[in-house]
């Protein structure tokens, strides 16, 4: 089975990326070998429409499944079109997230975790505005 996951590096060692959409590479992985293929995700500074276009890019590379934090409706619509399952596998090692995802024990995703446009925040948090909501000011 080949699996996509969001990575921060082209590492099994790295840290599942927590953005799908905006997520420097997707680690394609053959789950009975445990060989992979970094595939640089040209989405990540798209000015708008990342989730969708990193969402075909893992369908065109043929992914049965996808690993990572958090994923908009814009992908998961596109992901569940393909019938590509989505799980959440934040919060560990791309290594360590294959390893839940074979024994079973990562949550499949019944719907988006996170809105439309959860990654493009300002400057000071490189894009990430981590869905605090704080176009007021942080009031």
């Amino acid at each position: 089975m080949l699996i996509a996951v969001s990575s921060e590096r082209q590492d099994l060692d790295a840290q599942v990326d927590r953005l799908f959409g905006r997520c420097p590479c997707f680690l394609l992985v053959d789950t009975e070998t445990m060989e992979w293929t970094a595939v640089p995700n040209a989405a990540q500074g798209a000015s708008g429409g990342a989730g969708i276009a990193a969402a075909q890019l893992v369908v065109r590379q043929g992914a049965t499944a996808v690993l990572t934090g958090n994923v908009g409706p814009n992908a998961m619509q596109v992901l569940a079109a393909a019938r590509i399952p989505v799980y959440a596998a934040g919060d560990r090692t791309v290594k360590d997230a294959i390893d839940a995802f074979r024994h079973g024990t990562l949550e499949p995703l019944g719907g988006p975790t996170v809105a439309n446009d959860f990654g493009k925040g300002d400057a000071a948090t490189g894009g990430q505005s981590l869905g605090r909501g704080r176009r007021g000011g942080g009031r």
